[in-house]
Order: structure tokens, then C-alpha cells, then sequence
């Protein structure tokens, strides 16, 4: 076990590049078993949830050759579900991913329950609906049994937007016997870049970006190449960085990333950011302050699907609002365990209430201390990283591993922007 020693309280300065999104390489990667001929992706990020998702494509069959550190080449020849390891499974929640490539490809699979952060419940249902609207038998039996003798292309209402089963539905729809018209599905970036990579290898998808996808079912895809979009999340969370810590901070072809949403919440926390080439950049002594509603009411920032603020982003937001002038009320709509973290924020001084597992309201800004800290989730562990950054003293971040599962090197990048930090045995 390892952990981060941070002491607190160095501007940020220099330029950093974000990694390869994390939630488009891991449905990119579950893709590739669609087609029996080779695919090569760019730009994949160096992190365990990736490593892990890549040993369970290669528990299906593929082989997957490192051309480089970040430029694979997956050659799916022949694909089976009977040998995906049930640790493997429960280690991630992403391998419910593997459903629909596996149905469409070879008519069958074994999968243990999906794994993943532990932010609240995260309902299957509408991935099974989906799937059994396309014509798979679904089976639980310690783990999911499914089978088809075909998948048929179908007209699917999901019961909730939800990211992963929209890529499910799709990967499998694309393969289909006929027509699929999809309602009411995500349209986050990963998914239109999922889309679009189906696309490129042959899939017949139209609505992309909307909450319709209509999708005429081929009868086999070719190979292809891709480059992963940067993660937008980490574009985001460096901002961050560099705005708590009064530093300032270049994020390298960051530009193309869409920030939209996270440009107005962020905005009305102080934090902005401005666009040079390709480049973002984050320039020194934002003026950290809450912009009040309409009238001096105390505004609130809530999640939404897309193009609502990510609810990825609210940890971070969160923190960052422990250092602005002026008060805010969080509203976490999707997850009842999301906010847990606050309480590690609330021990280092911040100013937080929770009104319930859903709601806080920060009052900024404080002056936060270092502390002994451990990460209960992906996102959260981020946020508090950027809380030791700006506190005073030296902080422990323990179980660092949750951290790494989403951001690539995230030590180093930090370090090479200036930050005190170093790995240390726990």
C-alpha cells in the first residue's frame, strides 16, 4: 500500500497534459470484440480501471498488442464469455460492458455483478431491459447467465438515461438483425465517441448526440483506427488546481474538449479559463466568489445528464467552492453516497452543512488544515487531492489506488507543476 505526502499551499505553475478519457477507453475497448479484424487505439490512458478492463477483452478471446505505451492494436478473431474472471468483473463496474459486444458477436456470456466506486446503488435493470428488448434470455445465477439465438433489432424506451446502458444497447443493437430506435439514452461525449468509432468501422447510427438513436443493424464490422478524446474531467480538475492554489496553469490541447457546462458552474465559483490555440489556459489570482442569483438568493449547483453539469464533477466543485467568498448550495441528484466525502473536507475546516445524502451547502471561504485522508471513490479521491494542494501543513491521502483507477500519473503531473507531493509506503 502507498500513499501521497502533500504539504500544501505552492502555486501551481506549467503546463500539463491530460490523459485519454477513462470513460471512452473502457466502452472503445469492450467495442473492439465486435469486429474479428483489427482495431488500433491512440491515446489510451495509462490507469488501473483501463489495465483491468483490457484483461477481461483478453479473457474473451482478443489479443491486445502494445505498439506503444498508449497505442494498442485489438484483434478480436474469435470471442467466448465462458472465462471472464468474477474478481476481474467485480473489480470495475464497466465490465457490464462486455454484455452486448459478447451477445452480438458469439450469442452468449457468464458475468459476475460489475463492481465499480461505491457512491450509492447502480441499477442494472435498464441494461437488462435493454438487452432482453433485443432478444437475449437473461438468467441470475450467482452471475448472469445470458444467451441468444439472434438479436433482433427492436423500438427501446430506457427507463433512465443512463451512460453505460446506452452503450450497451447500442453495441449490441449494431449488430442486430434490422432496425433499433433507441429513446431516451445518454448523450455524453464518451457516448457520441462511441458512436462515431462504431461508425468508422461500418455501424449505420444516425442521432448521435441527440436522446434518439436510430440504428440499422450490419451484418459484420471491419477494423479501424482511433485516437481517445482527452478526459475533460481532468482538464476540469486541474483548473481547479490551479485556481485554489492561486497558480497558473496551461492544459495543453485541452480546447477541444467540451466544457460548456462546466465553464458556467465553474464561472460562477470565480474560476475561468480562456482559450489560446489548442490550448486551455488558467490564468493566476482568479477571483474566487460566488455569483449570487438574481435578487442576492444563494445559488445552487446541481448534476444533470448531459449537457447538465457531469455529475463526475461534483466533488471538485465542491472543494473549490470551500474557497470562494459567498455561499452555494450543492445538489448531488444521481448518487445517495456521492457527498460522503464532505465529512473529510468538513474534518480539514471547511464550512460544510449536509442536508441530506443528496444536498450540502458550503460557505467559503476556509482556511483548510492537512490532514489524515482516504479515498472512498474516484472523483472524491481528486477532490481532496486539491484540498491538500491549498491547505496548510501536510496532509496523508491514503488508499491512492481509487485515485489512479481515474487519473494517470496524477503524482507526477502535479509534481512537474510545482506541487509538493510524493509517494510513500503507508
Amino acid at each position: 500500500m502507498e500513499q501521497f505526502v502533500i504539504r500544501g499551499g505552492v502555486p501551481l505553475r506549467g503546463s500539463v497534459q491530460p490523459a485519454g478519457n477513462k470513460n471512452s477507453a473502457m466502452p472503445l475497448l469492450a467495442a473492439c470484440l465486435l469486429t474479428d479484424q483489427p482495431v488500433t487505439l491512440h491515446n489510451m490512458p495509462l490507469i488501473q480501471d483501463v489495465q483491468t478492463m483490457r484483461q477481461l477483452v483478453e479473457a474473451a478471446g482478443a489479443t491486445v498488442e502494445l505498439l506503444a505505451p498508449r497505442t494498442w492494436r485489438i484483434h478480436a478473431a474469435k470471442v467466448s464469455g465462458d472465462q471472464l474472471d468474477p474478481e476481474l468483473c467485480s473489480a470495475i463496474r464497466a465490465s457490464i460492458l462486455l454484455a452486448g459486444p459478447l451477445l452480438a458477436r458469439c450469442g452468449q456470456l457468464q458475468l459476475a455483478a460489475p463492481g465499480g466506486d461505491v457512491i450509492g446503488r447502480r441499477r442494472l435493470d435498464t441494461h437488462l431491459l435493454a438487452l432482453r428488448a433485443l432478444g437475449a434470455q437473461i438468467e441470475w445465477r450467482e452471475s448472469f447467465h445470458m444467451h441468444t439465438k439472434g438479436l433482433q433489432g427492436a423500438s427501446i424506451l430506457l427507463d433512465e438515461a443512463s451512460v453505460t446502458a446506452t452503450e450497451n444497447a447500442v453495441m449490441a443493437a449494431v449488430l442486430a438483425r434490422g432496425s433499433s430506435v433507441l429513446r431516451n439514452v445518454a448523450s455524453e461525449p464518451h457516448v457520441q465517441e462511441l458512436c462515431r468509432f462504431l461508425n468508422q468501422l461500418g455501424a449505420r447510427i444516425r442521432g448521435i448526440g441527440s436522446n434518439v438513436l436510430e440504428i440499422e443493424g450490419v451484418a459484420r464490422l471491419q477494423g479501424g483506427e482511433h485516437s481517445v478524446e482527452p478526459d475533460y474531467l481532468e482538464v476540469v480538475s486541474f483548473a481547479g488546481a490551479a485556481a485554489v492554489t492561486g497558480g497558473e496553469v496551461r492544459i495543453v490541447g485541452a480546447a477541444q474538449c467540451p466544457l460548456e457546462m462546466a465553464a458556467v458552474v465553474f464561472g460562477r465559483l470565480g474560476v475561468h479559463w480562456q482559450t489560446e490555440g489548442a490550448d486551455l489556459l488558467v490564468a493566476a489570482d482568479q477571483l474566487l466568489a460566488v455569483t449570487q442569483d438574481f435578487g442576492g438568493a444563494i445559488p445552487k449547483v446541481d448534476d444533470a445528464p448531459w449537457p447538465g453539469f457531469p455529475a463526475d464533477l461534483m466533488s471538485v466543485a465542491i472543494l473549490v467552492a470551500t474557497q470562494c467568498t459567498g455561499t452555494v448550495l450543492f445538489h448531488e441528484k444521481m448518487f445517495e453516497s456521492r457527498l460522503y466525502f464532505v465529512d473529510k473536507l468538513v474534518s480539514m475546516g471547511a464550512r460544510i452543512i449536509v442536508c441530506d445524502p443528496h444536498r450540502c451547502v458550503v460557505q467559503g471561504p476556509s482556511r483548510l488544515r492537512g490532514e489524515r485522508l482516504e479515498s472512498p471513490d474516484i472523483r472524491a479521491g481528486m477532490a481532496l487531492l486539491l484540498a491538500a494542494l491549498c491547505a496548510q501543513g501536510e496532509s496523508l491521502i491514503r488508499n491512492i489506488g481509487q485515485i489512479e483507477r481515474g487519473y494517470e500519473r496524477v503524482d507526477e503531473k502535479l509534481r512537474a507543476l510545482g506541487a509538493d507531493i510524493v509517494r510513500a509506503p503507508a
